[in-house]
């Protein structure tokens, strides 16, 4: 078209703009936008960010809305959810407020990404924040908005006020019922799970989603009868042939029970082939009850179907590692470094008066880094005198026990916990969210926080969450 020069209208330019996702597609645009004078143009302006937002320019989208002189309800919408799908709820959520303060009235649209970037911070005061704005604003609640809701509260650590929105709701669809029971299985309710989908089951018929939860749910429960028979009906009673993800949460079931022979022969009996998320529920229960054996055929596997993906190498680093196999632990790491594969920086998140704070391990940045310290070791002297125990295993570095112990203590879930005790209200719920999962021995001593100090303590890893009260998790340690 360029060719013939045929000028580009605004529609052309905009259905191109929808079809990119490589940074140097979207700046040949761009200079086509510019010599055709569109650059002004504020549909083009709104999708050119959305456009650099999928090229994962995040900062070119920002100085796209930044030049728009009178941004209307789409730019802030699309600014919105771009920070929201790059993983910047903090950065939506600040938006989200400005917008409110420029005047401009949102959407359901607008409230979606507002909700997702709610979700994705796992801030339960901005949960509650954009859910008392939609009901002051007098919002029809629609099934979609709702059951948005019901997720946000979710991930945010409060089955207790999903439950209260989802028992509210005039009318549910599949995708309400499966977020519900997908939110106990999470939070480790597998008997309510199950309890739902049996209501579910009277009035609509269970899909391939609902499957998910539900199988996901008896996984997290250790519920592995009422798994099986759930698998086992899927076919048999409602038409519903089995996906890679129902085969992933049955090899998580059997593997997270210990039944790692079984879950190896269910997977060689599978009529489809294993995908990345097969092999990887395997070697999770590798590293639950190491198992170096079938951790290694697992790996195998995953290093060709996902070679990129950080976390495999470092799983099976660590069960050689834990189980003594130092010389193989460090090829794995080297085989890491020849492939240019990074590993995911571990960090734990907080939020306290409505601002966040993030903690790496051993993390002096913090301004009140030397009362963090001088907490912690008071803290961790309390919980030794009342039994705990320091899970060396955990430290995968060949050094001394006394050093062991340092490190261990300062795990970034600690320091945030800690954080928490010195900057929120005694009796309230600390919360904090892990973006890896929690290590075996922040978990232990996490349990033992909470009985010292009298604080329920919710912790949200990268699997599921776990609510710490009086010396227990809801877990009951199976996870």
């Amino acid at each position: 078209m360029l060719d013939e020069r045929i000028r580009p209208s605004r529609v052309t330019v905009l259905n191109a703009m929808a079809c990119v996702h490589r940074e140097n597609e979207a700046d040949d645009i761009c200079r086509v936008v510019m010599d055709n004078g569109l650059d002004m143009d504020q549909p083009v302006q709104n999708a050119a960010m959305g456009m650099y937002a999928r090229c994962g320019r995040i900062d070119i989208a920002r100085r796209f809305f930044d030049g728009i002189l009178n941004k209307d309800l789409v730019s802030w919408t699309s600014m919105i959810e771009a920070y929201a799908q790059a993983d910047l709820p903090f950065e939506a959520l600040e938006l989200f407020k400005q917008m409110k303060w420029h005047g401009i009235i949102p959407d359901y649209v607008t409230l979606l990404s507002g909700i997702h970037a709610c979700s994705v911070s796992s801030s339960f005061q901005q949960a509650r924040f954009i859910h008392g704005f939609i009901t002051r604003n007098f919002f029809e609640f629609q099934v979609a908005l709702e059951t948005a809701l019901v997720d946000l509260y979710v991930k945010c650590g409060s089955i207790k006020y999903a439950r209260k929105v989802f028992d509210r709701m005039q009318e549910r669809n599949l995708i309400s019922w499966s977020t519900m029971i997908s939110g106990y299985g999470m939070h480790g309710h597998g008997e309510e799970a199950l309890y739902l989908f049996d209501r579910m089951k009277t009035s609509l018929k269970p899909d391939h989603i609902t499957f998910v939860s539900v199988l996901s749910a008896c996984s997290h429960g250790g519920l592995i009868a009422e798994g099986w028979k759930c698998f086992n009906s899927m076919i048999r009673d409602f038409g519903v042939s089995p996906k890679p993800e129902h085969y992933a949460c049955m090899v998580d079931l059997l593997g997270r029970a210990g039944r790692l022979v079984e879950a190896r022969n269910f997977i060689e009996r599978m009529p489809i082939t294993p995908d990345a998320g097969v092999w990887g529920a395997l070697l999770g229960a590798c590293r639950i009850h190491l198992n170096v054996e079938l951790a290694e055929i697992a790996a195998e596997s995953l290093f060709n179907l996902d070679a990129e993906n950080p976390g495999r190498y470092v799983l099976l680093s660590n069960i050689y590692a834990s189980s003594g196999k130092r010389n193989e632990a460090d090829w794995i790491r080297a085989l890491m470094r020849r492939r240019r594969v990074k590993k995911t920086v571990g960090h734990t998140t907080i939020e306290i008066k409505n601002r966040f704070y993030r903690f790496v391990a051993g993390d002096r940045t913090n301004p009140q880094t030397d009362l963090i310290y001088s907490e912690l070791e008071k803290v961790m002297d309390r919980i030794r005198q009342e039994g705990y125990v320091p899970d060396l295993n955990f430290v995968l570095h060949d050094v001394e026990e006394e050093m062991k112990e340092k490190m261990l203590y300062v795990h970034s879930e600690k320091l945030a916990i800690v954080f928490g005790l010195l900057n929120s209200v005694p009796e309230s719920v600390i919360r904090i969210t892990k973006n890896l999962r929690v290590c075996g021995d922040c978990h232990t001593a996490t349990k033992f926080i909470s009985k010292v100090t009298g604080r329920e303590i919710v912790v949200r890893d990268a699997r599921r969450f776990h609510h710490f009260k009086a010396g227990a998790c809801s877990c009951g340690d199976y996870w």
